[in-house]
């Protein structure tokens, strides 16, 4: 039974925080009513990064990737390996391998995985803008570092095709990480290992 509150800008800021994922009501209203209790400038604070970070952080139009810029970080950095670029699913996955500073090449953020039973397929993500690198910027090797889910491997057939034409590595992280598994919950040594230890992609 869902719950009423006397205050409606309360039953508002619950109603608007249970929209978060993983945030049911009973959570939201824990979180509403910690704010209340803090000092108004603490509250104030957190709208103000939430609305500076949705208005100024974008997507990087060379990977995907966000960026407060054009073009993100990692693809602005000189130092990088900027002929291996790193396949992954989203920029959570970005996070998660950097974390390992076993990759210091590029990324490629191709915003979903094919899943037709979801209704998304090929043209809905990221695919053909990695084509148009791999041609474009002459690079050597592709690893394809996407959850070993059945849409994981899907993807990676499919881009595996699609860059056959091309003189470019393929490869895929060493199975290392556990069938189903979502990158950002394996252990950064297991990741790093797997990345180091990658395998042609076949």
């Amino acid at each position: 039974m869902e719950s009423h509150f006397n205050s409606q800008l309360l039953e508002k800021a619950v109603g608007e925080l249970s929209k978060l994922p993983g945030i049911g009501r009973k959570t939201a209203l824990r979180l509403a009513l910690h704010l209340l209790r803090k000092d108004p400038a603490e509250a104030r604070a957190l709208g103000e990064s939430l609305i500076e970070m949705r208005d100024k952080i974008s997507y990087c139009h060379t990977c995907h990737n966000i960026s407060e810029e054009e073009t993100c970080p990692i693809c602005g950095d000189t130092r990088r390996d900027r002929k291996t670029v790193c396949v992954v699913e989203n920029v959570k996955d970005v996070i998660t391998i950097e974390a390992t500073h076993q990759h210091q090449g590029l990324y490629h953020v191709l915003g979903g995985l094919i899943s037709p039973l979801d209704g998304v397929g090929p043209s809905d993500i990221e695919i053909e803008s990695l084509v148009n690198r791999v041609r474009d910027e002459k690079i050597e090797e592709v690893i394809l570092a996407l959850s070993p889910t059945i849409e994981g491997d899907t993807t990676n057939f499919y881009i595996f095709r699609k860059l056959s034409e091309f003189p470019v590595k393929i490869t895929m992280l060493a199975r290392g990480l556990s069938m189903g598994n979502e990158l950002e919950y394996t252990d950064e040594l297991t990741l790093g290992k797997s990345i180091q230890n990658r395998i042609p992609f076949s």
